[in-house]
Parts: C-alpha cells; structure tokens; sequence
C-alpha cells in the first residue's frame, strides 16, 4: 500500500511538472480583432505528450476503499487523465484581447509596438498603455511628414491624414518621430495628439467594419434567430458595426439599426494609415487615367436607350449631356427620373425594380461606366473626395451597407427600401462613410 502511494505521488508531481511544461497552441477562430471583447472564443488544445497515468488508476482504483487519501489521489489523477484529451472552449483574456487590438494597429502603422501581454498588464491599463503609444492627426485634412524635424530643411516624405494611425517613437523639440504605413518620419506635435491625450480618441479613430460572407444574409431586429428580418445584404458588403455581443453583432442598415449572426460575416478594424511621396503619386496617376477612360467612355458610349417599360417615357443620358454641362451633371439629372420606382432586392432595372448598388451601377452604366453591384465595392471605385463639403453632382456617396448619387445642394437620389422605393434624400441623413468621384 505504502509503495503504491509513493508511486502515486512521483507520478502526480511528473504529470504536472509535464503538463506545466507542455507546449500550448492557441487557435483563434478569426484573425480579425476589436477593441471590445470579440465573440469567437480561442481554443486551448493539450498535446498528447503528457504522461499517462493510466495503469496508476487502475493500481489506485483497487485499493482506494482502503484509505481516504487513496481515493482522493485516485480523483486527482482520473481529472489529469481527462485534461489529456479535453478541448475547452474558454474567453480571451484581458491581455489576449489587448494584443488582437495592436494586430490591427501595428497592420496599419507598420510598426512594432510592445505587447500587453508581454507587460503583463491589467485589462484596463493595458489598454490605456496601448493607446498612449499612437500618435493621431487632428486636422482638417493632412499633416506633412519630413524625414527632418524642421519645416525650411525637412524633406515632406509622406501626409499623415486626418485620424490617422501612427506608432510613436520619440519626441524631438516640438516635432514626433512616427512610423505608419511604408512612412517614417517627423510631424509637428501640434498637429496630433499622443500620450494620454490619444487614449479617447484611439477608441474613436478606428471603425468596426463587418464583411458579409454569405450569399443573402438577413439582418434581424434583434439578436436572435427568431427575430423579425429587417432587412437582406448580399455577400461581400460592408456594414458598420455599432455594438458586439455574444454570437451577434449590432450593425447599421437602411432600415435601420439591426443584428447578424458572427456566422455570417468577417470582423475587420479599419484605420487611415499615412501616405508616402510615391503611394500618392501613383494613386494620383491612377485615379487621372481612370478618368479620363470613364470621360472618353461617357462621351462615346452614352446610351440613347434608356431601360424603360410600360407607358412611361424616360429620357436617354444622352439627352442630359451636353456640350454646357459636365458629366457628373448629366449623371444625377438621369438619375433623378426614376425617383419613385421600385426597390427590389438583387435587382437592376431602373424602371422594374433595383437594390441601392444596382441602381448606381445602372445609371453608370448608360454612361459607359462599369461599377460593381455592391456598395461595400464602391467604396474604392474612382477618386476619394474629402467629405460632402465637397460633394458634387454625380459622385456616389457610401454609407453603412448602402450607396446613393448625391444631385447637390446636399441631397441624394437612391434607391432607398422595398417600402420607399427610389427616393431624394438629405446627403447627411446618415453617417456618411465615403464619397467618390468617378468623373
């Protein structure tokens, strides 16, 4: 009895000295990550080299009737043996969370920044610290970077836009050396915020972005599958995420506010990253060519056919361009005939029936424009423009999982809901996402 007891101590202390020392892999069920707790667990799997206590069960299990301290020992191992070949879904840690948020900061500014993990922080803190290491623009529109701290002798090497993301890495006489993007170099200070002045805004600077990765998914009116369907989003779009919970995630649509199953879609954080001397020019250059194809498109390809039925008659866009008038004109006076139309959910037809991108995408398309059907898309097509301060005729203006043709004077023509059909609104009658200039 004594020898088995002395078997089942050595064993026992091998089994956690193993165990503790045993490598541990941790598989995230998404690598996107949230400043708030992310709903898809990690999952903790044992490997199978730990010792096997097997034989001292049974050898336990035999004579545990015979002292107390047999039959708890004969509990320990029996709850060893079952960790062996457990898999348990847990929560992430505080700390685990914290560096999921980093992955997407560090995507962003390219830079290295010290985990919380590897600090060993508290969740709140951890957070805090985090943030105190970005440095954000506060302007209107950019702030330069030089590759010297000094506006006569620094070279500009790249633009730090508005809210956008940088690492701090030091500080040198008014100016922040920063990282962000391919850029590396100095901002003047007053210019953006870091430190404790940062940790506000970095839980601002960031949106939530939720990808649709089924066919049709059905946004609900609250977070359960037997709640009503507010409202369908095709695959691929994107919807800004106003609130995550268990298994959910509260999102903005057309119809309103609603919630989609975490099944369903993909969870991304996006940040504005700085801008180098090169990237810009090349985007320039690309963002002229494609202009210029879509004008010369425009000019040769303009139907004279519009996409009519029944006894109502549409003009052509041929009709709306003229010599006197740009195109982005003649794209929002087209538009604006079909204002009453229907809305319907996948559809095309100006006159039958179409869905917010649809509608885009065909009113571009008689001006010899090809334009995705998705308003996720449109997001990236033609040319950024700076806020609806700036808004002109014909530019397409993204919201969360929708899109509209802005005609001026802040006001939009879109194809609203199965319940409003093709309608004029005000431009702000949203948050406005983006706007884009295809000509």
């Amino acid at each position: 009895m004594k020898k088995h007891l002395l078997q089942l101590a050595a064993l026992s202390m091998t089994a956690v000295v193993t165990f503790s020392n045993c490598n541990i892999s941790a598989y995230a069920s998404s690598n996107k990550v949230t400043s708030v707790l992310p709903q898809a667990g990690f999952t903790y799997a044992l490997g199978n080299n730990q010792v096997s206590l097997s034989n001292l069960q049974e050898s336990v299990e035999t004579e545990k009737s015979e002292t107390e301290t047999t039959s708890n020992a004969s509990t320990t191992a029996t709850e060893i043996i079952e960790s062996e070949t457990t898999v348990t879904d847990v929560t992430p840690t505080a700390t685990s969370v914290k560096d999921s948020v980093l992955a997407d900061i560090e995507k962003a500014t390219d830079a290295v920044v010290k985990s919380a993990s590897q600090e060993e922080a508290t969740e709140e803190n951890s957070e805090d610290e985090l943030f105190k290491t970005l440095v954000i623009a506060q302007v209107h529109d950019y702030v330069n970077v030089r590759d010297y701290p000094d506006e006569n002798t620094g070279e500009i090497v790249g633009k730090l836009y508005d809210k956008s993301v940088g690492t701090f890495i030091e500080e040198d006489n008014g100016w922040y050396k920063i990282k962000s993007g391919s850029v590396e170099g100095y901002v003047k200070a007053e210019y953006c915020v870091t430190g404790d002045d940062a940790v506000d805004l970095a839980r601002e600077v960031g949106t939530r972005i939720a990808t649709v990765t089924t066919t049709t998914l059905k946004v609900r009116g609250g977070p359960s599958l037997d709640a009503e369907v507010l409202g369908l989003v095709p695959i691929e779009d994107q919807l800004v995420v106003e609130e995550e919970l268990d298994g959910w995630v509260k999102v903005s649509i057309e119809e309103g506010d609603g919630y989609v199953s975490l099944d369903y879609v993909e969870l991304s954080t996006e940040f504005v990253k700085a801008e180098s001397k090169a990237e810009e020019e090349a985007r320039l250059a690309k963002e002229r060519a494609a202009r210029e194809a879509a004008n010369a498109a425009a000019k040769s390809n303009t139907s004279k056919d519009s996409d009519s039925s029944g006894s109502t008659s549409y003009n052509s866009a041929s009709y709306y361009t003229t010599a006197t008038s740009t195109i982005g004109s003649a794209v929002a006076q087209y538009a604006l005939q079909f204002v009453g139309n229907p809305y319907v959910y996948g559809g095309t037809s100006l006159t039958n029936g179409a869905d917010c991108s649809g509608f885009v995408m065909s009113v571009y398309n008689n001006f010899g424009v090809s334009l995705p059907h998705s308003s996720g898309a449109d997001r990236s097509v033609g040319a950024a423009v700076d806020g609806l301060a700036n808004a002109q005729p014909g530019d397409i203006v993204c919201y969360s999982g929708h899109v509209a043709i802005y005609i001026g004077n802040g006001q939009i023509v879109h194809a609203s809901t199965a319940k409003t059909g093709i309608k004029v609104s005000n431009a702000d009658y949203r948050t406005v996402l983006a706007v884009r200039r295809i000509f």
